[in-house]
Parts: structure tokens; C-alpha cells; sequence
């Protein structure tokens, strides 16, 4: 008996977590959130207690689960709408190359080497450090690079990163100082382009050519 009991929670448990995982969202391994990956780490464990321990009711041990499931959707709906919230649980990307040149007080500051720098650059199929504009390290460690454009020297053109500058109606100051600009000179491109309120941009970017990429709220 105590064999099918532990057969019959193995498959409770596999269907529970599969409707679980469906309802926290669609994300891939390597993009979760540290909010996510210990709610994953924890439903996993609290998954294998549940199939040892038989003399506990399955409910019992099924409402932790289902809490934690409560906690990641609410923190991800709250995130959506608080940019502060979605830095602290997310954090934000680390430019650890910008325009050829390495930053090395960044990538102390991120506990990240450079034998972890040629890893990925070699995973990007880069072998020469000199091909790479910038190389962005994103929350969730994985590493953006922008190789260099072999016209641009010609064109004469600045590198710039293609970083958004309105996102969900805020302004994003600090991308802005990313590519030498401020929101004056922002506010000014925008009202070029008809927009008077940046709240009702959804998102807004600078393209290779210095014009702006505006998406507008319900358009």
C-alpha cells in the first residue's frame, strides 16, 4: 500500500507543479529572477517531502506550494508596475564593456572575472576582445554583446547602446546619461514627433540613426 500511496503523490505532485509553473508565467531557465529560482528551489524541495512523507495529508503539504505560487505572481504583477521593485528583485544590466574599453571597477563591483568575460564572449563566438562595442552583463547573467560596426569609422557615427529611454511612461534617466543626452533634450525629440505627455509612451528608444523609436500606450 505504502508503495501506491507514494506512486499515486508522485503524480498529484507532477500534475500540481506543472499547473504551478504554467500559472507563475513563461520564462526560460537562464532568465530567471533570484525571486524566482529560489520559489523554484523551494517548491522542488517541498515536491519531494510531499511524495516521502506519506503519513502527512497531501493538503497539508500542498498549501505551501500553492503560497509560494501566490508570492511570485503577486511580486510579478507589483513589479510590473513599480520600476524600483523590479531593479531590487531583478537588479539591472551591467555594462562591462563600453566602446572597447573594459570596466574593470564594474566587474569587481558584479564579483565577475575574466575568465567568466572570455567564457561568454567565446560562447558569442567572439574571439578577439577588440571586435566588441559593448557588452552588457543582464540580471540573469547571461552577457549581450554589440559587436563593432566596421562602418562606423567611416560613417563617423558614435556607438551608442540601444537602450530603451521611456519605459511604461517613466523616463529612464540613467540610459539617458548612458548615451550622453538628458531628458531636456528628450522632451524636445518627443514633441518633435507629436508626443507631449511621456506618460503615454509605452516604450521609447534611440535607433542607429539618432531617431526615436516611440510605442504608444493601447495603440
Amino acid at each position: 500500500m505504502e508503495l501506491v500511496t507514494i506512486i499515486l503523490r508522485t503524480l498529484v505532485i507532477y500534475v500540481v507543479i506543472l499547473i504551478i509553473f504554467r500559472l507563475m508565467g513563461k520564462r526560460e531557465i537562464g532568465q530567471l529572477s533570484i525571486v524566482d529560482f529560489v520559489i523554484s528551489l523551494m517548491i522542488a524541495e517541498l515536491a519531494v517531502m510531499t511524495i516521502e512523507n506519506v503519513r502527512v495529508p497531501v493538503v497539508h503539504q500542498l498549501i505551501p506550494m500553492f503560497l509560494l505560487m501566490l508570492i511570485q505572481i503577486t511580486l510579478a504583477y507589483v513589479s510590473l508596475k513599480s520600476r524600483k521593485l523590479r531593479k531590487m528583485i531583478d537588479g539591472k544590466p551591467s555594462v562591462i564593456i563600453r566602446q572597447g574599453k573594459i570596466d574593470e571597477r564594474e566587474m569587481r563591483r558584479q564579483r565577475y572575472n575574466f575568465d567568466d568575460l572570455m567564457l561568454q564572449l567565446r560562447q558569442k563566438d567572439i574571439q578577439y576582445m577588440s571586435d566588441v562595442e559593448f557588452a552588457i552583463l543582464e540580471p540573469s547573467g547571461q552577457l549581450s554583446v554589440i559587436r563593432k560596426d566596421p562602418d562606423e569609422s567611416v560613417i563617423g557615427r558614435p556607438a551608442f547602446i540601444p537602450l530603451p529611454l521611456v519605459l511604461d511612461g517613466e523616463v529612464q534617466e540613467d540610459h539617458l546619461y548612458e548615451i550622453g543626452k538628458d531628458v531636456h533634450w528628450l522632451r524636445s525629440e518627443l514633441r518633435k514627433k507629436g508626443v507631449v505627455e511621456v506618460r503615454s509612451i509605452s516604450f521609447c528608444s534611440l535607433n542607429r540613426d539618432e531617431s526615436l523609436f516611440i510605442d504608444l500606450k493601447n495603440e
